[in-house]
């Protein structure tokens, strides 16, 4: 068993049916039913295209999936697709004749206690932000949906939802606009749960070719069960629980796992993946575990033991200190064992791959391996913005930014860094991605804060600038918190922008919220006496969800100039 064998095409054991005609599954959550986007290919067409090239060898330009049904990414349940041409004729008319019964099995809270069994009546129209909203009147599509209790526990109820109608998101904005609130649901102010709680669990229609009745039905998942009883959403104290989230984390990230070009991401993150103070992440073929809290610490062989069985070659483990302004002595045993506490220990220093540019990493020298996982898709947006731009790498580290602006044709780099080893290691980096002494990228040991103010004094302009700082930081020179010098630090960097540049800038201090740091950016720009064209938010990085109602610990925004 090897790392890759977690990320099947598609696990057989959620085809629910098969035939000549149609092909009907078991969709996981956190999968779209066909690609929303060209950056996301983790969608069920893709997944089960690839399943027939490699089960069937059937070549990709010859697997026919049509579609005629679809769920929502985060809806798990029954999924049909047409397997030839000669089939969607019978599967429309199932869909839009209003021959297939669909059954849905969802967890809310706070559904009224007299509200038994029923019928749900609204008219929808689209509102904002993707979302669709009950209007009154003639105004918008009706939507009907019947509804019968299953079982309650206090204020939770699981509910059989049966739509006579195939309005967009219908089931989950008639739950709202009944009162109760749908477990998972971020898009319709929800109640806390650890996934979406709404699932596809029946489908009964003609088969397409034969027109005999059919009934195809996906099992109730058991976090929908769990949660009705008031079960937490860790998995760490039992080692079947343990296993089956770390499965579904892994199925989360099946683009990433099945990746040609990428071995190094997040395996399982924290409380979102059931695993509350802990996370994994993978670098090539080993795994690193990381422990924050107590409970963590406590499950630590538990988390190691199910990490192993995941199949890398050894597995690593760091615990973080529980203060985050204290600087950790990286030497220290207790924190950071220096070989793989599973299986055999990696090499001193070995390569991953990142969207195709090889980086240096250790996992055993301290609490930081030289590759910042969280920073992948800034990265891929960095080199998107490099071609030909001066590009100035702030808090450098081991120059990874530096390496794809490098890579990507920027006219130069500057990495800047308080710490010449680490800026020796990004030396490294750029001759790893055949970019060795070339003059056009330096590299500066210095103080970033009190090398910024001399290079604004000499007019030095950057078309992008990356600002990146440690939460907390202290130099010879200089003393740095992010809850209070962030700001000042923002203007000193606008400062060497060029007209119409880039700043990118980040931050991870919990402390900071994403409102917070765009409002210290707008406010940069004015005390830099700078224009900002666009101040934009920028996405969470996928491999790094977070549990309901909370921030991602990066936040990043792209502030553009005039």
């Amino acid at each position: 068993m090897s790392l890759r064998s977690l990320w099947p095409a598609f696990p057989p054991s959620r085809i629910l049916y098969e035939d000549d005609d149609l092909v009907a599954v078991d969709k996981p959550p956190f999968a779209s039913t066909h690609a929303p986007d060209a950056e996301r290919r983790d969608d069920m067409v893709t997944r089960l295209t690839r399943m027939y090239e490699e089960r069937d060898g059937v070549p990709a330009e010859r697997v026919y999936l049509g579609i005629h049904q679809r769920l929502d990414r985060d809806t798990s349940g029954v999924l049909v697709f047409a397997r030839r041409r000669e089939a969607n004729a019978g599967l429309a008319l199932a869909f839009e004749g209003r021959l297939a019964k669909k059954t849905y099995v969802a967890g809310v809270v706070g559904w009224p206690v007299t509200a038994r069994e029923g019928t749900l009546r609204h008219r929808l129209a689209p509102g904002d932000g993707g979302r669709m909203r009950v209007v009154t009147g003639r105004l918008g599509q009706e939507a009907v949906t019947r509804f019968r209790v299953l079982r309650r526990v206090g204020e939770r109820a699981l509910l059989e939802l049966r739509p006579e109608t195939g309005r967009t998101h219908q089931i989950r904005v008639q739950i709202a606009a009944s009162g109760a609130r749908l477990g998972g649901d971020r898009l319709y102010d929800g109640a806390p749960a650890p996934r979406l709680l709404l699932h596809a669990a029946a489908l009964e229609l003609p088969h397409p070719g034969t027109r005999r009745p059919m009934r195809l039905a996906a099992p109730v998942p058991p976090e929908l069960t769990t949660w009705l009883e008031g079960g937490g959403a860790s998995a760490l104290g039992d080692d079947g629980a343990l296993d089956r989230a770390l499965a579904a984390a892994a199925d989360a990230r099946w683009q990433l796992g099945t990746s040609t070009d990428t071995d190094a991401f997040r395996l399982a993150h924290d409380e979102a993946d059931a695993i509350p103070g802990a996370a994994i992440d993978r670098y090539g073929d080993w795994l690193l575990v990381h422990l924050w809290t107590p409970e963590a610490e406590s499950a630590r062989e538990r988390l190691l033991d199910a990490a192993m069985r995941l199949g890398p070659r050894g597995v690593y483990v760091v615990s973080h200190p529980k203060n985050a302004s204290r600087v950790a002595d990286p030497r220290a045993l207790e924190l950071s064992p220096p070989r793989a506490v599973r299986g055999e220990s990696a090499p001193e220093r070995f390569e991953v791959s990142e969207a195709g540019v090889r980086y240096w990493v250790r996992l055993g020298d301290g609490l930081k391996t030289g590759l910042f996982l969280d920073q992948r898709a800034n990265r891929r947006r960095v080199a998107s913005l490099a071609p030909g731009a001066r590009v100035l790498n702030l808090f450098a580290y081991t120059c990874a930014f530096s390496v794809v602006a490098a890579k990507a044709g920027a006219a130069s780099t500057m990495s800047v860094d308080a710490t010449p080893a680490v800026l020796d290691w990004g030396r490294d980096n750029l001759a790893l991605a055949g970019l060795g002494g070339d003059a056009r990228h330096a590299f500066v040991a210095a103080d970033a804060i009190g090398w910024l103010e001399h290079a604004a004094r000499r007019a030095e302009r950057f078309d992008l600038v990356v600002l990146d700082p440690p939460s907390f930081a202290t130099t010879k020179s200089s003393r740095f918190s992010a809850s209070s010098d962030y700001r000042a630090l923002a203007a000193q960097a606008l400062r060497v922008v060029a007209p119409g540049g880039r700043l990118l800038a980040c931050t991870n201090h919990r402390g900071v919220v994403r409102a917070k740091l765009r409002r210290w950016l707008h406010e940069a720009a004015r005390d830099a006496q700078r224009e900002a064209k666009q101040v934009k938010d920028l996405p969470d990085p996928i491999d790094f969800p977070m549990p309901f109602g909370a921030e991602c610990h990066l936040k990043s925004v792209l502030v553009t100039l005039v």
